[in-house]
């Protein structure tokens, strides 16, 4: 994975945090270059501009895996009509933040918007969406636990197994292509951005992730949040990175160190080596934090 792409991710990712609602405190920048690869079969990816975009090309339309920033609309569906003359249907959200989100009020209010339903309270309170004109962005349908987006051959799966990098991370499942779009729950080799704002936790994130692997089945190919496409066992490997380093977190705060010791002190195993480990001290004030409540 290029290392470049993560850095970038941790800037949009953080932005949308210290914003606590996800869009209020975004700087105005020019919309930047977004490019389209192919996944898998009908499945692509749009990269740049925020978080990955899933572009999955259904019999009737085509779904949307996130929004990326604001004023990335045209540019995604420009991107879209470069491998398909098929309107677009459907918007699944993995989670709340202005990167995932952001372009979602270009779409018509025909689209059909999909998100858990803690999601769906997080982006009901963000300030881009208090404008009328801007409601059709919002959530039209939410699941608890489990939803089946389309039917027969191209059924999307839905799951939410609990917090993790927000208290509304959708795991989107494209069954028949063995493939797992996993937002920002695995934004790629890094640290994640636990994001106490809207739900995330750091002490339930491992387990989250943990679940997830467990009952997600048939998956052998993932997009990350942000980094390039990868393997399951890359995604199972990340559950393994998390607990490791949460465990290192609560082990320093047993021992009464600091946050900034703890976060000093955390050695990833070796093959996590390349890891980038930026926010390793705001995670760790998150999960002492949450310790000592």
């Amino acid at each position: 994975m290029r290392r470049g792409l993560v850095l970038g991710a941790l800037v949009a990712a953080g932005v949308a945090t210290i914003a606590g609602a996800g869009l209020g405190a975004q700087p105005a920048q020019q919309p930047q270059p977004l490019a389209i690869e192919q996944v898998k079969g009908n499945l692509y990816m749009i990269t740049g501009g925020g978080g990955n975009v899933g572009v999955y090309i259904a019999a009737n339309g085509v779904v949307l895996v996130d929004s990326k920033l604001a004023n990335y609309g045209q540019q995604i569906l420009d991107r879209v009509k470069s491998v398909t003359d098929k309107p677009v249907t459907h918007i699944i959200n993995t989670h709340t933040h202005g990167d995932h989100v952001g372009s979602n009020e270009f779409f018509p209010a025909s689209v059909d918007i999909v998100a858990h339903e803690a999601t769906a309270a997080y982006m009901a309170r963000m300030p881009a969406f208090q404008d009328a004109a801007k409601k059709h962005g919002l959530p039209d349908r939410t699941f608890s636990d489990r939803l089946t987006v389309l039917s027969g051959t191209d059924s999307i799966d839905l799951y939410y197994f609990g917090p993790s990098h927000t208290g509304g991370d959708a795991f989107v499942v494209f069954r028949g292509l063995a493939t797992m779009h996993a937002g920002d729950a695995f934004p790629g080799p890094t640290v994640p951005i636990m994001d106490v704002n809207n739900g995330g936790s750091g002490l339930a994130y491992a387990d989250t992730l943990a679940k997830a692997a467990a009952g997600v089945k048939g998956v052998t190919t993932v997009i990350p949040g942000h980094s390039g496409v990868t393997t399951w066992q890359a995604f199972v490997d990340y559950g393994e990175f998390v607990k490791s380093f949460v465990s290192s977190i609560q082990a320093a705060h047993r021992a009464g160190k600091t946050a900034e010791q703890a976060a000093a002190e955390f050695t990833p195993a070796e093959k996590f080596a390349g890891f980038n480990l930026q926010r390793a001290r705001a995670d760790a004030e998150v999960i002492f934090k949450e310790l000592q409540r």
